[in-house]
């Protein structure tokens, strides 16, 4: 589900929640809605309120650090591979094929996860993608140096390759995470309460409910904010390819 559209349904819950609440309040007995009846709900209320912000709290925070996370990964593996290709470069000319294939894996990068494609090219480079920097590695051990100097750089470019490997498989575990969903559930519930107390409680003219309005719709932005960080390549909030691209003009000088 898109961060967009559960933003929405998000929103109708909580307003048509305070709706509700407002339709309610005429049908109930006057001793209800008494003063000590008000005050009880309100504190009642302000328990779920409490809990509420927490958990919203909470989301952000981890929506945050998610993206900046990825962001911090795709800029550090794009240092990586531009270093592992200068070293094979200087290593000599027996490393063409492996630089071929560490650019090969940088496009399959691009592909899969900036572009949307149903071709067959897509599939090679799914391929491509889940073997990750593997093959470069098993070329890098194969190579025979002749020299202290080759023997360093064959040394220096694994390091840098198992560098790249491992936060090629940490890119891969984070992308099966999302956001625990019945924690946002939970808390949606929560604020449907909330908001159908509001209601409740509330006169019925058109400025209470231009501000149940704009609180329903405050709330769902924070919903969706959470949701579009949380998906680092997905949405309208989403980590850029441009790094990835300037490795490719880098890449095989």
């Amino acid at each position: 589900m898109s961060s967009v559209v559960l933003g929405g349904i998000v929103f109708l819950c909580l307003f048509g929640a305070a709706l509700f609440g407002m339709l309610l309040r005429p049908r109930l007995p006057e001793h209800h809605l008494s003063t000590d009846s008000k005050d009880t709900i309100r504190l009642a209320t302000a328990i779920v309120g409490t809990l509420s912000a927490l958990a919203l709290g909470l989301l952000i925070a981890s929506a945050k650090s998610d993206y900046d996370d990825a962001d911090a990964e795709l800029r550090t593996s794009v240092g990586h591979v531009v270093l592992l290709d200068r070293v094979m470069a200087h290593y000599g000319p027996e490393t063409q094929e492996a630089r071929r294939l560490l650019r090969k894996l940088v496009v399959a990068r691009l592909n899969q996860t900036w572009t949307n494609t149903d071709d067959q090219g897509s599939a090679d480079d799914a391929s491509v993608f889940d073997a990750g920097v593997e093959p470069v590695q098993d070329l890098l051990r194969a190579l025979s140096p002749g020299t202290d100097g080759q023997r360093w750089l064959q040394s220096r470019a694994l390091e840098v390759s198992g560098q790249i490997a491992e936060a090629h498989w940490m890119h891969m575990d984070a992308g099966s995470e999302g956001l625990p969903w019945p924690f946002v559930t939970i808390l949606v519930f929560w604020l449907a309460v909330l908001f159908a107390t509001f209601g409740l409680l509330a006169p019925r003219n058109m400025t209470v409910g231009l501000t149940l309005f704009i609180c329903a719709l405050s709330v769902a932005g924070a919903v969706f904010l959470i949701v579009d960080m949380a998906n680092p390549y997905l949405g309208l909030i989403y980590i850029g390819d441009a790094p990835l691209r300037s490795a490719l003009v880098q890449l095989g000088r």
